[in-house]
């Protein structure tokens, strides 16, 4: 996935979890954060930012925050891109040959990011898009989540239907070491993780290769449950 219209800037401060002041070429200006998640590890006074710049007239911020500089790392935290770069993956066959890929499918009481056909199977995928790091291990959520546990324990019974059932973890930066479950955060989501993959579920996790104009998935990374 690609961005245009990319300008660096240095985060200032956010007065809520939609809006932060950035530096841009010397001006301050309010820009738009796309990531409603706490991401207080990452946006600190003086850290360096890549804002996207919108020139719809009709908007009421100029700019999306997309990217973060944090201790010689590119994380982007705009929560859409692991979606798009999920489906660009799934397109280019990072699971196989997959026919009939939609988005937003239901099947039963939940619905899920993706279904498509691999091998004959129907199959359900949900992704998770992960920017909390410390020391190279990256942890998912960075906030308690109700409805993410919710996806997990929809994935199990999927699963034990006989459906194909996958978790993708996006991790939206280079380099990391392992993905685990925040059970410190959120023990709820660590559980159903746990449960889901007893069931069968399929846990993978992703890394990426960022730069400030692009995301795209690149390397397997260990799950540590």
């Amino acid at each position: 996935m690609r961005y245009a219209h990319m300008v660096p800037g240095i985060f200032r401060a956010r007065p809520n979890r939609f809006i932060a002041s950035v530096e841009i070429q010397g001006r301050e200006e309010t820009v738009h954060v796309k990531n409603t998640g706490r991401c207080r590890e990452l946006l600190v006074p003086g850290a360096l930012v890549w804002c996207r710049r919108d020139e719809n007239p009709k908007r009421k911020t100029g700019y999306d925050l997309i990217a973060v500089e944090k201790a010689g790392r590119l994380i982007n935290m705009d929560s859409q891109a692991p979606n798009q770069a999920a489906r660009e993956w799934l397109l280019g066959g990072g699971l196989g040959p997959v026919a009939d890929l939609k988005p937003e499918t239901v099947h039963g009481d939940s619905r899920f990011d993706f279904s498509f056909t691999l091998d004959g199977r129907t199959c359900f995928l949900e992704v998770k898009g992960v920017t909390l790091e410390n020391g190279g291990i990256c942890a998912f959520p960075d906030a308690p989540t109700e409805r993410g546990r919710k996806h997990l324990l929809g994935l199990a019974r999927a699963a034990r239907e006989g459906y194909g059932a996958y978790v993708l973890f996006v991790i939206q930066m280079a380099d990391v070491i392992s993905l685990r479950p925040n059970d410190r955060t959120d023990p709820a989501f660590g559980g159903a993780l746990r449960e889901a993959a007893a069931a069968g579920v399929q846990v993978l996790a992703m890394d990426c290769a960022v730069t400030p104009q692009t995301m795209a998935l690149r390397s397997p990374v260990p799950v540590v449950l």
